[in-house]
């Protein structure tokens, strides 16, 4: 008997992984950018761009009431881990004065198709809003710099990609995340986006994936599949995933994920690793 349910067990888990493998339909598993975070202090300008520059409207989008800044409180690297802390303190910086500042971070390294592993924990505390996602290059002049037929076309034409989000519902369940998908054919409040209840993410490290082929965008947990963006129709509208992007880490404040509590003082997401895998290697652009 106990051999049987041990073959049952191992059963269902090759079951399992084969399914999950049928999902991915392509499977990228050539490793060509990562930061491991094993450089205690300041994070690497080399591979981490950090996003001050307030929008035009002196505030940041969604409603967000943080400053992000390029300091090392709101953003280093310590024991293997990267640390980006959002922190409650009066702060002012381009003339405007805000009462919570945290850190953004853009990857220098930019990718057409292949697969992002994040393994990361989350902060919960009402109005905080962690996020792990990707940007067409063409959403910037500073992004199509380094490609002389990229054409700036801005958001959300560029193509939006959200690999983790959390807290941004609040009146969703504690450890609720969702991938999500902005293309001119839905964005903002999108129709593109599936999420689940998640294990203890503030305690738990897991593993944020996306698996981007031409074909369609696959997102999972801990290698589990959740959610396949499939459009049947692939155009400038629903598609515009063929050229491109770069990953963000970011946490928010406010805005859709609510304001916080008074007593709120300062919480960070956790980043173990950031690992990005394609067929065979590229040049880093």
């Amino acid at each position: 008997m106990r051999f049987n349910l041990r073959s049952t067990i191992l059963f269902l888990l090759v079951l399992s992984t084969q399914l999950t493998l049928a999902q991915v339909d392509v499977v990228y598993n050539h490793l060509v950018w990562s930061d491991e975070f094993n450089t205690n202090g300041a994070v690497n300008p080399d591979k981490w761009l950090h996003q001050t520059q307030l929008p035009g409207s002196g505030t940041w989008y969604n409603g967000e009431i943080q400053h992000y800044t390029n300091r090392i409180e709101n953003s280093y690297v310590d024991d293997g881990l990267l640390n980006i802390v959002a922190i409650k303190e009066d702060f002012t910086d381009q003339g405007v004065t805000k009462l919570y500042t945290s850190a953004r971070l853009n990857s220098k390294f930019a990718f057409t198709y292949g697969r992002v592993d994040v393994r990361a924990k989350l902060p919960i505390e009402k109005g905080t809003w962690p996020a792990i996602w990707t940007l067409g290059i063409n959403v910037s002049k500073r992004g199509c710099d380094s490609d002389p037929d990229c054409v700036v076309v801005g958001w959300p034409a560029c193509g939006e990609i959200d690999i983790m989000e959390h807290g941004i519902f609040p009146e969703e369940p504690l450890n609720f995340v969702q991938a999500a998908m902005h293309t001119p054919s839905s964005h903002g409040n999108t129709i593109d986006r599936c999420g689940l209840v998640a294990t203890d993410v503030e305690n738990e490290y897991h593993v944020y994936s996306m698996n981007w082929s031409p074909n369609q965008i696959t997102f999972l947990i801990d290698d589990v599949v959740y959610y396949i963006y499939n459009p049947a129709v692939k155009d400038a509208n629903t598609w515009p995933f063929y050229k491109d992007q770069f990953i963000l880490l970011n946490v928010a404040i406010g805005g859709n994920a609510g304001n916080p509590e008074p007593s709120f003082i300062q919480s960070g997401m956790e980043v173990d690793y950031v690992r990005v895998y394609q067929s065979k290697p590229l040049s880093a652009k």
